[in-house]
């Protein structure tokens, strides 16, 4: 297989992606506003809700006290802070440190920053796989999610979704080493970092068998698979519409080389360090074992069933109205997931990206978790959403802002009243 040599970004790469950060902006924008004026009719606090409640309590007392907090519930379950990764806590803790914030203040500073940070690396690897203004739309539909308000709270999401962008287009341009890195800093923010390790190891290894000997010689580069060890080649997509051809720099080819080699071990190595070094050291602190991360987790009721609760949970819902609309609604959900997912194979991203969002949609329903909490568990699986993307692109301007107009405007009221309601948990 022949793949692309690693480069630097190209001159102007946050130029060219400033108007989709722009646009990310105003919708986030927006539903911060919806969410102020809603809390402020029913007298709540925007900024608890952001900062304070649920999982952000959490992270901000790591940060302040380190491991060691635990609550023990009537029914026997122990919530431990074990159950946290800790990079936000330790970003938390070091911004304070620096600065006037408190804990709760950094990690929504974070949580702010990291957004924007993730949207710069949707837009870089949909603009790679595709073109600029897929990425611009590919950026919108991640920010109008009805739960996109998640990406402006004091939680993991945001920084995660960051980390694993910009890792899989280290991937997708040849800097195994970088993606590895950054692999490892996102393992050290959320158990779902495995999803990025596999769709390293998977591209990787797809690369060394698809590797050229040399006594055959290099593959021209009009037959070369694809970059980022698939053997997928361009994007069918992009037989699709204009919007979607792969601009000039992707289809670049360069020799492998020892060093190429060397470079994608690397990368492969460092990737699950961090979940791997945090798991351990779960075990060893508590004296559980090596999966006594595990325990922890099931101190949480969480664990991996292969969707067998949830899938009792959407079945208990159609026993009754209107509980059953939440239940055909859910039902609705799943297969859109499946549905997108099936649409990116068919339009044959990248290996990697396939694996990535294929592993978080499969750790987000078929965990046995608190089910309402899934959605929010499905943020960092941008990947899915390129196929909406690459539909948003193909329409005229005016009407694709209205579409993304009315999405935006529903989506902020939602966000508003999911977060003064239930919530994410």
């Amino acid at each position: 297989m022949i793949e692309r040599e690693p480069r630097a970004a190209p001159p102007g790469a946050l130029r060219r992606a400033a108007p989709a950060l722009l646009g990310y902006l105003a919708v986030r924008a927006l539903g911060l506003l919806a969410l102020m004026g809603w809390s402020g009719a029913r007298g709540t606090s925007a900024y608890t809700l952001l900062t304070a409640r649920w999982d952000a309590l959490w992270y901000s007392r790591v940060a302040g006290n380190g491991y060691g907090y635990e609550v023990w519930l009537p029914n026997g379950d122990v919530h431990s802070d074990l159950a946290f990764f800790p990079l936000l806590p330790w970003l938390e803790r070091g911004l304070a440190a620096v600065t006037p914030l408190s804990y709760a203040d950094a990690g929504l500073v974070v949580a702010l920053l990291s957004s924007l940070v993730a949207a710069w690396g949707i837009f870089a690897v949909a603009d790679h796989v595709y073109e600029r203004r897929a990425g611009g739309c590919a950026v919108l539909v991640w920010a109008l999610l009805p739960v996109g308000i998640v990406q402006s709270m004091a939680y993991s999401e945001s920084l995660f979704t960051a980390l694993a962008a910009w890792s899989l287009y280290a991937v997708l341009t040849g800097r195994w080493v970088s993606a590895g890195l950054l692999a490892l800093l996102a393992g050290l923010t959320r158990p779902v970092g495995l999803a990025l390790v596999a769709a390293i190891w998977a591209a990787a290894l797809t690369s060394f068998l698809h590797e050229p000997s040399s006594s055959q010689g290099a593959p021209s580069p009009a037959r070369a698979p694809s970059p980022s060890g698939t053997s997928f080649g361009v994007p069918r997509s992009a037989a699709i519409s204009p919007s979607a051809r792969p601009s000039s720099h992707a289809l670049s080819r360069a020799p492998h080389s020892g060093a190429s080699r060397t470079r994608r071990a690397l990368g492969m190595l460092f990737a699950p360090l961090g979940a791997a070094g945090y798991v351990l050291w779960v075990g060893f602190h508590t004296g559980l074992g090596p999966l006594g991360y595990l325990d922890v987790q099931a101190g949480w009721r969480n664990g991996f069933d292969g969707g067998w609760a949830f899938a009792r949970f959407i079945a208990g819902k159609l026993t009754s109205f209107p509980a059953v609309l939440a239940g055909l609604a859910l039902i609705v959900g799943v297969v859109l997931l499946l549905w997108l997912y099936v649409t990116c194979v068919r339009q044959r991203q990248p290996l990697a990206l396939l694996v990535y969002a294929g592993v978080v949609t499969a750790l987000a329903l078929c965990a046995s978790s608190y089910f309402g909490s899934k959605p929010r568990l499905l943020l960092p699986a941008f990947p899915l959403l390129f196929p909406l993307a690459l539909a948003l692109a193909r329409l005229r301007t005016r009407p694709a802002a209205l579409v993304v107009g009315a999405v935006a405007v529903a989506s902020a009221a939602y966000g508003a009243f999911w977060l003064n309601g239930s919530g994410p948990p």
